[in-house]
């Protein structure tokens, strides 16, 4: 009877012990995924740029984002789409990011993508070849991931 007891025991520790890691394993997998999702959609981004493409900033730009360009100007939504849907004003001729970095917070609800870009564009119809250095805030909301902030600085 004891014996039985003790078995009975060491099963139940046993299977605490797998509930208790089994979440902790759940979101190290989850957030696992986090990384190469933001880094898929932060080249996606430098794609539909290259294209002109909007439909990018449409599906995975948050209504209230807003972003601080290089120059120091903030811009929302509205105004980047507007500033797309004038391609002889803003258009790039060449994008290419470096250095990608993804941290996951918020059980893996929460990235912040930090990288290098260098670009030739035109911006607001002035010519810009720049490196700039930017931080890029992405929330999950719902199954969609959604850049909610966006901001450059110039690198030196």
């Amino acid at each position: 009877m004891k014996r039985t007891k003790l078995k009975l025991y060491a099963v139940l520790a046993a299977l605490g012990a797998f509930a208790v890691l089994l979440p902790i394993t759940v979101i190290r997998a989850q957030s696992g995924d986090v990384p190469a999702a933001i880094t898929k959609l932060e080249n996606d981004g430098v794609k539909a740029d290259l294209a002109g493409d909007k439909s990018f900033t449409e599906k995975y730009v948050a209504d209230d984002w807003v972003g601080c360009d290089s120059s120091g100007k903030w811009f929302t939504k509205p105004e980047v789409l507007k500033m797309i849907a004038d391609p002889k004003k803003n258009k790039y001729n060449s994008e290419k990011l470096s250095d990608l970095k993804v941290r996951v917070y918020a059980n893996g609800n929460t990235a912040l993508a930090t990288y290098t870009d260098s670009y030739d564009a035109i911006v607001a119809g002035e010519h810009r070849t720049r490196t700039i250095l930017t931080t890029d805030v992405w929330v999950k909301i719902g199954s969609d991931w959604k850049q909610v902030s966006s901001h450059s600085t110039t690198k030196k």
